[in-house]
């Protein structure tokens, strides 16, 4: 690829995945408050998952160096690794750390055994995960900001609370995308009747952080 094509390509998947946070921005001050109500993870759920995040890449980082490129991604505490190690031994011990972490419900180790991924590949799979968000942002009653969308070597990983349909459609999107080569998912299904509660709690969900949906 010539550089001049990559920086297009650099350019266009952070500009596609600034659509959602303009959107946002447009309405006024509102906006973090609106953030927190469309998620469906209480704002104390939200904070540990941040903090997985953190804590698991720089332990990971530090302990693995240059022997592999691992991606943490943490959803209502479950936890999915993306990237690559150079050995299964890598692979293994990343999964076992990040299992042993406090708050971490269950992992999904779906490291690939190999040498670590091209600068070219990761923007590539930056840009399809801008593509996907964007389809889902704009895609009637699917809760985009209740999922995280994730690419690596032009698969696709979903985490999220949905519906039974909610979660049909967010994947019917995801496999439809051009460039996307296998979808898999791992969210937690919700029935109609949560669903319905925790619309209607609303604001009142940031009061009660340790209350979690009901999963079917």
């Amino acid at each position: 690829m010539q550089i001049s094509s990559l920086v297009k390509l650099v350019v266009a998947a952070m500009a596609v995945s600034q659509l959602a946070s303009c959107a946002v921005v447009a309405v006024g001050g509102v906006a973090a408050t609106a953030a927190v109500m469309a998620d469906r993870r209480s704002p104390g759920v939200q904070a540990i998952d941040k903090g997985i995040e953190w804590e698991a890449s720089n332990a990971l980082s530090k302990r693995f160096g240059d022997n592999a490129h691992i991606n943490i991604a943490s959803f209502n505490q479950k936890v999915l690794l993306t990237g690559e190690a150079k050995d299964a031994d890598i692979k293994g011990e990343a999964g076992s750390y990040v299992k042993a972490m406090k708050n971490v419900r269950s992992v999904f180790n779906e490291l690939v055994i190999g040498p670590n991924s091209s600068y070219t590949s990761r923007a590539n799979d930056s840009y399809l995960e801008s593509k996907i968000k964007t389809q889902m942002i704009f895609t009637e009653k699917l809760p985009s900001n209740s999922m995280v969308i994730v690419a690596e070597g032009s698969s696709v990983y979903l985490l999220g609370i949905l519906t039974q349909g909610e979660a049909e459609l967010a994947k019917q999107i995801a496999s439809n995308t051009n460039g996307v080569k296998d979808v898999y998912v791992y969210f937690d299904i919700i029935s109609e009747a949560e669903k319905t509660r925790l619309e209607k709690q609303g604001k009142a969900e940031q009061s009660q952080p340790d209350s979690p949906p009901k999963y079917q």
